[in-house]
């Protein structure tokens, strides 16, 4: 009888540890989840059109989502992950591409060309009047 106590014992405190340990795995879960969500949002299908990663039903989205979630697994960041893709597939994968010299001109040239013509609309009027 006092064996059988034991294993209920035994038993019971097993049972203690995993129930205590649960909501820890499942919460480590679901962060890993929102982290990896909130990067693929930020990246582009490149077999979809206008399509972020997270949003496209593409086996590359599919991959893509995979090998980001083994990343945050492996403990690397966001920023390393990025560079990585950034590597792998170039700036286009990225919907929101980085502030540098390379892409100067894409970033100011709207800028630039309502300047353009804002000038050209001001001395067409001056001439009219």
């Amino acid at each position: 009888m006092s064996r059988s106590i034991h294993y209920y014992k035994i038993f019971f405190y097993i049972i203690l540890l995993v129930s205590l340990n649960l909501p820890q795995i499942v919460f480590s879960k679901i962060a890993l989840d929102e982290e990896v969500k909130k990067l693929t949002l930020q990246l582009r299908c490149m077999t979809c059109q206008n399509q972020s990663v997270y949003e496209s039903e593409s086996e590359f989205a599919k991959d893509i989502t995979s090998l980001v979630k083994k990343m945050f697994e492996e403990g690397k960041g966001e920023d390393e992950i990025k560079s990585f893709l950034v590597e792998r597939y170039g700036e286009y994968i990225l919907f929101k591409p980085k502030f540098d010299t390379k892409n100067l001109v894409l970033w100011l040239f709207p800028f630039v060309l309502f300047l353009v013509f804002f000038i050209f609309f001001i001395i067409r009027l001056k001439k009219n009047s």
